[in-house]
């Protein structure tokens, strides 16, 4: 099966979507599928504005269509709702090929954040761009229902995994004292409320792993905090084993793929009680402590044992997802070759 993927979000960024790409990629290349990754890396690139480390292509929908073509594929996955998204779309929406697309982002919420514009604006264009899909993946339940109300029409559960081998947890850490290490790991950005955390009242020393728009103001502010940049593979997980608990204060994530990373090295998240870590954590579950008062949940976590951290994790696996992908994938060759087959078989015989 040849399956072509057109994404806006690709290396060299490092985020959640990246890294579900990579890994679902990696799962579907073992399956037996010959891949095409459309992405900005293609083309010339422009910054993204106010978000300059994300790339934006600058391309045609007519070079679009030749990559395509030239690769032939039997089904088509519009993982980003960007520029080279709508390209795609357009394309399919013209030849009437089916395809699927990915709700991974709360891009309305970040919007607001950002802009102040108001959600039901950027959620009509986000229903106009997905409904046209044969199907819609998100990561959770609670995300499915949520666009099911906003008027998503074919919203279809794609889960999320981890990579036991890199984040586990036994191997390398990072120096420390003796005191407690909450952590947070992820784009600095307004909307992730990276400051709710580094506000909180807590025992102990706050790490930050991570870069994004909001660092420079993030740093004069909260000096006391220990900043580590942009980590990816080992130093990453070795970040992740040593603290005591991640902490994540996001309330606009469709999943929190950090939260997962975190737990498969045994550290118990906190968070708040919204749709992500709802369905990543549960509440009063061995992964972690949910709380509309942060810094009780960051408390609560500190006191799980990690083992029942570990063991939480277990569930989420890049196998399972992969499945959950594949099987919404809808090939327009193999139902060109059934609707040629069902009209010879009407035509009477001489």
């Amino acid at each position: 099966m040849k399956l072509t993927i057109a994404t806006d979000a690709w290396e060299p960024q490092v985020n959640g979507v990246v890294r579900t790409l990579k890994m679902t990629t990696r799962e579907l290349q073992r399956m037996g599928y010959t891949l095409q990754i459309l992405s900005p890396q293609q083309f010339r690139r422009i910054p993204c504005p106010t978000y300059p480390e994300i790339a934006l292509a600058l391309t045609t929908r007519e070079r679009v269509a030749r990559l395509i073509d030239e690769f032939d594929p039997d089904c088509l996955h519009i993982a980003t709702e960007g520029p080279l998204g709508w390209m795609a779309r357009s394309i399919a929406i013209e030849r009437d090929w089916p395809f699927t697309t990915a709700y991974h982002s709360r891009f309305p919420e970040y919007v607001h954040a950002r802009f102040r514009l108001p959600t039901r604006w950027s959620y009509a264009l986000l229903r106009k761009f997905h409904n046209a899909a044969h199907a819609t993946l998100a990561p959770t339940p609670a995300i499915i229902d949520d666009l099911r109300e906003r008027g998503f029409t074919r919203a279809t559960l794609w889960t999320r995994g981890v990579n036991h081998e890199l984040f586990r947890p036994d191997g390398s850490r990072v120096e420390r004292g003796a005191a407690p290490v909450f952590l947070y790991v992820g784009r600095l950005a307004v909307e992730k409320q990276v400051h709710r955390f580094l506000e909180l009242d807590l025992p102990g020393e706050k790490w930050v792993a991570g870069v994004g728009p909001a660092m420079a103001k993030l740093k004069a502010r909260f000096p006391q905090a220990r900043w580590f940049g942009l980590l990816d593979g080992d130093s990453l997980a070795a970040v992740y084993r040593s603290a005591d608990v991640m902490v994540f204060p996001s309330v606009t994530d469709t999943f929190g793929l950090v939260m997962v990373e975190s737990m498969a090295c045994g550290t118990p998240v906190a968070a708040y009680p919204v749709p992500g870590p709802l369905d990543v954590v549960g509440r009063d579950s061995e992964g972690g402590a949910l709380h509309e008062d942060l810094r009780l949940a960051c408390l609560g976590a500190l006191a799980l044992p990690r083992e029942g951290v570990l063991r939480h994790a277990q569930q989420f696996t890049w196998a399972v997802a992969t499945q959950q992908f594949a099987q919404a994938l809808k090939p327009w060759k193999r139902q060109a070759a059934v609707s040629s087959t069902t009209a010879r078989a009407s035509i009477p015989c001489p």
